[in-house]
């Protein structure tokens, strides 16, 4: 009876622990980008705040990471409002609609970029025919960007090389004179534009002028200025293409959790702002932006506690 007993209290004990610990796996971003660090960082203040949760970052990309979440590949992952919208929807290059992915939370601005040489004779997108581009592997929201970029300016692959490489090796390819442009999606300042950028002199084409043709392939497009001073010799404002990093979740996972995983990032702003000074002073209104895709009952609940109403996934 009394080992019964013991045995009860331990098993008992054992589902109480459960309740509360998790192996999450978190879909981050390609090396090189802020993606990486940020998720180490979440890592740290889920783990903190959920205690017996164990996360474990796993490299990816906007698209990537919707499928891998949508398919159960993992619980969480970065999200590019703009791919995420056509993952929902089922547009290519996504094979089906994406039924099982909500939104956690909106983090902060992205801005497509392309960076070109300062003493080239580039400064349209319709310049680069026959010329070499880097952008990032196939996955990656950044690289959708480059495709509708050049058919927006009545171009596609065809009429430029184009190497498909990671950051860091995009960043080589310029700074060897093996590329004329780099174009990449992320926060500002990028860190592999300024490693660039302290090697070569290079420029940022103002990408205004696509922007009504970039609108007809995806409404959630919009214009972004990268402040004069963000990158060395950026002597003026220059306007590119924008869009928004959230945080996604398997809509799957148990409300309190994410509820806590929510809350857990609204308190350590700070912490993450040291990660990436994209998301210093974000707060739980921003959080809650509308970017087209329904937000996880947990994350929801975290909201109305705000006093902010959101859309949530019904069950």
């Amino acid at each position: 009876m009394k080992l019964r007993t013991i045995l009860t209290a331990t098993a008992a004990s054992m589902i109480a622990l459960g309740a509360h610990a998790a192996d999450l796996k978190l879909m981050t971003g390609p090396q090189g980008g802020v993606w990486v660090p940020l998720g180490g960082q979440l890592k740290e203040i889920w783990e903190q705040a959920i205690p017996g949760t164990n996360v474990q970052p796993l490299p990816g990309a906007g698209i990537a990471n919707v499928r891998g979440v949508d398919e159960g590949k993992a619980d969480v992952g970065f999200g590019n409002s703009i791919s995420t919208v056509d993952g929902l929807a089922g547009n290519a290059p996504f094979p089906k609609a994406a039924t099982k992915v909500c939104n956690v939370a909106t983090l902060y601005p992205q801005y497509f970029q392309m960076l070109v040489p300062a003493d080239s004779n580039i400064e349209k997108v319709s310049d680069l025919k026959g010329k070499a581009i880097t952008t990032q592997p196939r996955g990656n929201t950044g690289e959708l960007i480059t495709q509708q970029l050049l058919k927006a300016n009545g171009m596609s692959y065809d009429d430029v090389k184009v190497s498909h490489v990671s950051y860091t090796d995009s960043v080589e390819q310029m700074k060897d004179g093996h590329a004329q442009a780099f174009t990449l999606g992320t926060a500002i300042p990028s860190g592999a534009v300024m490693d660039l950028a302290s090697a070569r002199d290079v420029k940022l084409l103002d990408l205004s002028g696509s922007l009504p043709e970039m609108k007809k392939m995806n409404p959630g497009y919009t214009l972004v200025t990268v402040p004069k001073n963000t990158y060395p010799k950026q002597e003026q404002d220059v306007k590119v293409i924008g869009y928004a990093t959230h945080l996604v979740a398997n809509c799957d996972l148990p409300e309190d959790m994410v509820y806590k995983m929510t809350k857990a990032i609204a308190d350590n702003v700070p912490s993450l702002a040291a990660t990436s000074k994209a998301m210093s002073g974000l707060t739980p209104k921003e959080m809650a932006e509308d970017v087209g895709v329904p937000f996880h009952p947990g994350a929801a609940k975290f909201y109305k506690e705000q006093g902010i109403s959101v859309q949530a996934k019904s069950s």
